[in-house]
């Protein structure tokens, strides 16, 4: 995963301590993050709201906006950035209270350099680690995963039907075709795979269709219309209606949401 575009905010109200940690962390990126300051808690609020922030470095005490105001106003946001707290050894009561809150370190002035560097690597590998965690949440279709063939309650005809389907994916499936492979009646099969796995077979195959897309979408440079194909859907607007009706999005929209560029998951 890239690390170019990352940005870190550094929040504080003394410019020396400010500009200070700017420069430190500068010369160790080396272009690898942007690196923006504020030196209120208003101007670091409004900067929050404007666009993404990956690691909020902020002093706990500010008047008017303090770092705890701050760190307060990010609850409820999607992309919450991974928060440090500065802070002098007499507020240290601030500091639980910013932890509480959901940050993740602080540092204690006056600042040691090689601790603000350790520190700061910690917190983005926490933040990368977050946003990996994110992406395979979004990858997993949780109704598949509660669909595992070694669960009790499920027979064998069902188990063989969902091997079977996983195995002939990119064909023009039909239950008709499944239930005649596994020696069953059509509708009889269609109740019993319902009763055993939570879902009508219909929606189990469109599930796994798009799951597999899914993966396709980011760990490949595939065009949609193949990545379609492949999963066994005969024309582009079908498949991303489908896509569509189950993520909520079409599948141009995930792969750049998720990620432009090839992204492995491992």
């Amino acid at each position: 995963m890239s690390l170019g575009n990352k940005m870190i905010l550094v929040v504080d109200d003394e410019p020396r301590t400010r500009q200070g940690i700017k420069q430190t962390l500068e010369v160790w990126a080396a272009g690898r993050y942007t690196v923006e300051t504020a030196d209120n808690g208003i101007e670091a609020r409004e900067r929050l709201l404007r666009g993404r922030v990956h690691l909020l470095i902020t002093d706990v005490r500010m008047p008017e906006v303090s770092g705890l105001d701050l760190i307060r106003s990010l609850e409820g946001q999607t992309r919450k950035p991974v928060v440090i707290v500065i802070s002098g050894y007499a507020e240290f009561e601030y500091v639980q209270q910013a932890l509480q809150l959901g940050a993740v370190n602080y540092l204690l002035k006056p600042l040691d350099k090689s601790e603000l560097l350790q520190v700061v690597e910690a917190a983005l590998k926490r933040e990368e680690e977050e946003q990996r965690r994110e992406k395979l949440e979004k990858l997993v279709d949780h109704k598949l995963l509660e669909m595992d063939p070694e669960r009790s309650g499920m027979g064998e005809p069902v188990k063989e039907a969902l091997v079977y389907v996983e195995q002939h994916l990119q064909e023009q499936l039909s239950m008709a075709e499944v239930a005649g492979m596994i020696h069953l009646n059509a509708s009889y099969f269609s109740v019993l795979f319902k009763e055993q796995t939570g879902v009508p077979f219909s929606e189990y195959v469109s599930r796994l269709r798009v799951q597999r897309a899914k993966e396709m979408l980011l760990q490949t440079r595939m065009p949609i219309g193949e990545i379609g194909e492949r999963v066994g859907y005969r024309t582009d607007k079908y498949f991303i209606k489908v896509f569509k009706s189950l993520e909520g999005i079409s599948p141009s929209r995930y792969r750049q949401q998720m990620g432009d560029k090839q992204t492995e998951i491992q």
